[in-house]
C-alpha cells in the first residue's frame, strides 16, 4: 500500500490528452503524463484495504499495492522489478488495457479509484528511460528448439519467457512486422509503434529469433515445424471476424474493420498503401457497425482521415451511465464506456440492426436499418425483436464492420496440423492441470485468443506466460518459470 491515510489526503488525479483539435491533426500518442511527484501522491492513494482486490482483478495478478508503494516511497527502481515479476510488457498494458484492476480497487466503491494504469505506464517508461531495462538472457542453453506461431502478445511473452529458460526461439509471424494486432490492429494514435521495436531489441539479445513474411501454414508446411523443433507454441489471434449477411454486403465500400486499421498503420510506418487496394474515409460518410473498442478504433481513425461524418451502430441496447456497485464490483461491470475517439466526434445509436445496404453503380451509397427491442423470455433469457416501423436510413459512403471476431482461421495452419478445437471453433486446450496449454497433438501448445477466442492484451500476455511455463515442463520435466 501507499500512504495509510493517502486517499482521504489525496484527491484523484489522473492523465489527460491534448485537446481534440490539436490531436486530430497527428497519428501519434496523445496522452499526456503526470508529473513525478503527482505520480507519487497517486500511489499513496493505495489504501490499506485489507484484501487486495485489484491482484484478481488484473488477469496477470500484478502486486499492485506493492509497487504503488515504491513509487509513493521514490524507489522507481524496484517498482519496475516488480512490475516486472508478473508482466512481460507493461508498456503495452499502459496504454491500452481497460483496466479491470481499477474496476476492482476498493476505493472504486466510491469511483476514485487508485490511477493503476497511469502509474504502470510511468514506471515502466521511466524503466526505459533510465536504462533499468536490460536483456536477461539464460546462464545456460538446453539444446531444445521451439517455434512460436503468432507474434502478437501471447507469442511474444511467450517467446520470452522460453528464451530466457534457455531454449532456442525462432517467433513466426505471416505479417511483415512483428506485434500482431500490437502493430497493425492498434492505432497508433494508442500506441506508437517504437514501444514495440524496443522491446524486441530486448528479446532478440535474449536470443529471440524473429521470422516476419512466414505465414506457416501457406510459406511452409506447418508439419515442417514438428519436424524441425521439440515443441511448438500456436499463439495466433482469433482472427475470424463477424461477418454481415444482409443484401448489398457485397458492395463496394463496405469493409471489415481490419482490413481498414492495418492500412493506416502501414502509411504511419512509412509504406506506400496500392491506390487500387487503399481504404479511406476521407469526405466520406462513415458507418462503423460494432460498438466496441475495435469500432472505437475506426472512430479514431476515421475523423483523422478527414470523414465528412462518423456514425456508430450498436445492435445491444445503450448500457447504463453509471453501474450498480452493490451487484458488480469488484468484477467488470456493464456501464455506458465513451472512448477518446468518440469524444473526438461521432454519432452513437443503440439498438439498431441493419436491413439492408444500398448502392450505386456497384458502391455502397446508402444503409437502411430498424430499431430492435430486447426482452426476457420466459426462461430469462434475451430475445430481440425489431420495433415495428422503425426502419430509417442513413448516407453510406464507407461501412465498417467492426463486429468482433468468431474464432481463429482454420484454413491452413489449424487444420493441416489436425488440432482439435473447442465448441466455439477455438484450439481446444485447457489452462489448468497436467496438461495445460496442450493440444491435442503431442508437443504442440496454445494460447491466447487463438485458445481463448477474442479477448484482452493482458489475458494475451497471461497466457503466453504460463503458456512458456507448460512448454518448459514438457521440455525438461520441471519448470522454474513463474505461472
Amino acid at each position: 500500500m501507499g500512504k495509510p491515510t493517502g486517499f482521504m489526503e489525496y484527491p484523484l488525479v489522473d492523465r489527460s490528452y491534448q485537446p481534440v483539435e490539436q490531436r486530430l491533426k497527428h497519428y501519434h500518442e496523445f496522452v499526456i503524463p503526470l508529473s513525478e511527484d503527482q505520480l507519487k501522491l497517486q500511489g499513496a492513494r493505495c489504501m490499506d484495504c485489507g484484501i487486495p482486490f485489484c491482484h484478481q482483478g488484473c488477469p496477470v495478478n500484478n502486486i499492485i499495492p506493492d509497487w504503488n508503494d515504491l513509487v509513493y516511497h521514490g524507489d522507481w527502481q524496484r517498482a519496475s522489478e516488480v512490475l516486472h515479476s508478473t508482466n512481460n510488457f507493461p508498456e503495452f498494458t499502459g496504454r491500452i488495457c481497460p483496466a479491470p484492476c481499477q474496476e476492482a480497487c476498493t476505493l472504486n466503491i466510491e469511483d476514485e479509484p487508485v490511477t493503476i494504469k497511469s502509474i504502470e505506464c510511468a514506471i515502466v517508461d521511466k524503466a526505459f528511460e533510465q536504462g533499468w531495462i536490460q536483456p536477461q538472457p539464460p546462464e545456460e542453453k538446453t539444446g531444445k528448439r521451439v517455434a512460436v506461431v503468432g507474434s502478437g502478445p501471447a507469442g511474444m511473452a511467450c517467446a520470452q519467457q522460453l528464451a530466457r529458460a534457455g531454449h532456442d526461439v525462432v517467433l513466426f509471424e505471416k505479417a511483415d512486422r512483428i506485434g500482431g494486432l500490437l502493430r497493425y490492429g492498434i492505432p497508433d494514435f494508442k500506441m506508437d509503434k517504437p514501444i514495440i521495436d524496443r522491446r524486441m531489441e530486448q528479446m532478440a539479445a535474449e536470443g529471440v529469433e524473429f521470422r516476419p513474411n512466414t505465414h506457416v501454414g501457406v510459406d511452409i508446411p506447418a508439419r515442417q515445424l514438428l519436424e524441425e523443433f521439440d515443441a511448438v507454441a500456436l499463439t495466433g489471434g482469433a482472427e475470424q471476424p463477424r461477418d454481415l449477411p444482409v443484401p448489398g454486403r457485397d458492395l463496394d465500400g463496405v469493409h471489415f474493420a481490419m482490413d481498414f486499421l492495418p492500412q493506416q498503420n502501414k502509411r504511419v510506418a512509412g509504406d506506400t498503401v496500392p491506390e487500387h487496394l487503399a481504404i479511406s474515409a476521407t469526405d466520406k460518410h462513415v458507418i462503423v457497425i460494432g460498438g466496441g473498442d475495435t469500432g472505437s478504433d475506426c472512430i479514431g481513425t476515421s475523423n483523422r482521415q478527414g470523414a465528412k461524418s462518423v456514425t456508430q451502430l450498436e445492435i445491444m441496447p445503450r448500457p447504463p451511465e453509471k453501474e450498480d456497485k452493490g451487484l458488480t464490483w469488484p468484477e467488470w461491470p456493464n456501464k455506458l464506456r465513451t472512448s477518446s475517439s468518440h469524444q473526438e466526434g461521432c454519432e452513437r445509436m443503440w439498438s439498431v440492426t441493419t436491413r439492408e445496404l444500398i448502392g450505386k453503380d456497384g458502391r455502397v451509397t446508402t444503409i437502411k436499418c430498424a430499431k430492435v427491442d430486447w426482452s426476457r423470455d420466459d426462461q430469462g433469457r434475451w430475445q430481440m425483436s425489431e420495433v415495428p416501423d422503425s426502419e430509417f436510413e442513413l448516407p453510406a459512403d464507407l461501412v465498417l464492420l467492426a463486429m468482433g471476431f468468431t474464432q481463429p482461421v482454420h484454413q491452413g495452419m489449424l487444420d493441416e496440423l489436425g488440432v482439435e478445437y473447442d465448441g466455439r471453433g477455438n484450439v481446444k486446450g485447457e489452462t489448468e492441470g497436467d496438461k495445460a496449454y496442450h493440444t491435442s497433438l503431442d508437443k504442440v501448445f496454445a494460447a491466447g485468443d487463438m485458445r481463448r477466442g477474442q479477448s484482452l492484451v493482458v489475458w494475451a500476455i497471461r497466457e503466453g506466460r504460463q503458456c512458456a511455463r507448460a512448454v518448459d515442463e514438457y521440455l525438461m520435466g520441471s519448470s522454474d518459470l513463474p505461472r
